[in-house]
């Protein structure tokens, strides 16, 4: 993995006539885990596919890009709030697919110590269909391993799994992405109390950003540090509403 850059966006973004989020200056830094929160509806995930470069339906006035000045792409994995896996091919393959798509050769021996990295030793010849939810968001975060790039967008990738699940997936893509530079949307202040270095809200005409607790993530869920950010988050959150 080459070392990962901090990421910008200053703009402001519209569908159609409608504004989706006003002036906003975002920066994320390089190699720490960025969460942002917000209402549904202000622009979180269109923030994250203007990085992407897939925001093809979206009007944006300024500009996102890395702070080192070379382009984003080739250097983003997106994993999204679904684990988009093909039902129709085996968990390897799933894994191996960003590999075939650019038509580079399979790395199987790489996917495999990946997949058991995240507990799924074992499950390489299964289909999607047959795991359980939280199976499924760990190849997908099998599969954003596999593609190595510095910087790891997540647009609420755990909001389907229980609360136990939740946390699980959580202490393991933090440890997993550790070093890389992660912008993650999320509804869920605690979430975001859990395992931001920073932690920032959205709101449609600006965007604020709030003391992340001082231990390193993944913090403990029942910390007295995260509990407090929770309900600070949460009083926030509803204040903007």
């Amino acid at each position: 993995m080459t070392a990962p850059p901090s990421l910008f966006a200053r703009g402001s973004a519209r569908i159609g006539g409608a504004a989706v989020f006003g002036a906003l200056d975002l920066h994320v830094e390089a190699g720490r885990w960025t969460c942002l929160l917000g209402a549904s509806g202000v622009g979180k995930s269109t923030l994250l596919r203007w990085l992407a470069g897939t925001a093809d339906a979206v009007t944006f006035e300024g500009e996102a890009g890395a702070d080192d000045g070379r382009p984003l792409q080739g250097r983003v994995a997106l994993m999204a709030q679904t684990d988009l896996l093909m039902p129709w091919l085996s968990i390897l393959e799933n894994v191996l697919l960003g590999q075939r798509l650019r038509g580079l050769a399979a790395d199987r021996a790489q996917a495999r110590d990946i997949l058991s990295r995240v507990g799924l030793a074992g499950f390489e010849a299964r289909k999607p269909g047959a795991l359980s939810g939280g199976q499924r968001q760990r190849v997908a975060l099998a599969r954003t391993l596999m593609e190595d790039r510095p910087v790891v967008l997540l647009d609420e990738p755990f909001s389907a799994l229980d609360v136990a699940t939740r946390a699980r997936m959580q202490d393991l893509a933090a440890r997993a992405l550790h070093g890389r530079t992660v912008l993650h949307v999320t509804h869920d202040p605690a979430e975001a109390a859990r395992l931001g270095c920073r932690i920032m809200i959205l709101s449609r005409d600006r965007l604020d950003e709030v003391a992340a607790p001082a231990s390193p993530p993944p913090r403990p869920p029942d910390g007295e540090d995260v509990l407090a950010a929770t309900g600070r988050l949460t009083r926030l959150l509803l204040e903007a509403a």
